[in-house]
């Protein structure tokens, strides 16, 4: 599995976002009861979210942000996606003891 950190950046406000937000919040929700969603929120400094997934690879990813209720409503005016390792921090240490 890789993990990755995705940035999503609005072309609407928050309140433009609102008629899509509740199933938003549902396929979030979904794809942390699968294990897929480790981490999400808003960014407090600018009009977007940042969320974190755990997926088998890059393809996987795709189909997974091709799903999200703001994409395909077209709200998201760009989408930046790292793939990242995480290592160091109380987070990487308890999902190194989680996998051992």
């Amino acid at each position: 599995m890789a993990t990755f950190v995705v940035e999503f950046e609005y072309n609407v406000d928050r309140a433009g976002r609102e008629h899509l937000h509740p199933a938003h919040t549902d396929y979030l929700r979904a794809l942390t009861d699968s294990g897929v969603l480790l981490l999400g929120g808003p960014l407090q400094d600018t009009n977007g979210g940042l969320l974190v997934y755990e997926a088998e690879d890059r393809d996987a990813l795709q189909r997974i942000l091709d799903a999200e209720p703001y994409v395909r409503g077209g709200i998201v005016r760009r989408i930046r996606i790292r793939q990242w390792a995480p290592g160091k921090g109380s987070w990487a240490a308890g999902r190194s003891r989680a996998a051992a």
